[in-house]
C-alpha cells in the first residue's frame, strides 16, 4: 500500500522530535547514544515503528530496544506536548540491522577485491 504524503510527514515529525527527546529525558543506562534512523506511521495514525542504531557496541541492542520500548508511554506523553496532533500514535522501538549489514556486505566486498587484485598482480 501506497504511503500518503501526511504519514510520511508525521513519520519525519515523530522522528525529529524523538531524536531530541531521548537524550534529554530518557534516562535509563541502556539507552546509550542512539540514532534514530526511520520512522513508519501506520495509515490510521495510531502506531509508529521507530528505528534506531547504536552508535559503537551493537551487542547491546535488545537491552536497548527493551529500555526505549519501556519508556515508549512516557516519550508519547511528552510528544504529545511538544506536537500539535489530534492524538500521538503508540511507539514501538526497533533496531536497524540494516547499517550493521550494509558494513558487513562493504567489507566482504573490498575483501573481494583486495583478493582480486592480488591475483592480478602475480
Amino acid at each position: 500500500m501506497k504511503e500518503s504524503n501526511r504519514t510520511r510527514r508525521i513519520a519525519e515529525l515523530l522522528k525529529r522530535e524523538l531524536a531530541v527527546l531521548i537524550p534529554q529525558s530518557v534516562r535509563d543506562p541502556h539507552v546509550g547514544r542512539v540514532t534514530l534512523t526511520y520512522a513508519d506511521v501506520s495509515p490510521d495514525m495510531t502506531n509508529a515503528k521507530i528505528y534506531f542504531t547504536l552508535l559503537g557496541d551493537a551487542t547491546r541492542a535488545k537491552k536497548t530496544e527493551k529500555a526505549l520500548n519501556h519508556a515508549a508511554g512516557f516519550l508519547r506523553h511528552q510528544l504529545h506536548e511538544r506536537v500539535v496532533l489530534r492524538s500521538v500514535p503508540q511507539l514501538r522501538f526497533h533496531y536497524d540491522e540494516s547499517v550493521e549489514r550494509g558494513a558487513r556486505l562493504t567489507s566482504l566486498i573490498n575483501k573481494a577485491i583486495a583478493q582480486d587484485t592480488s591475483k592480478d598482480k602475480k
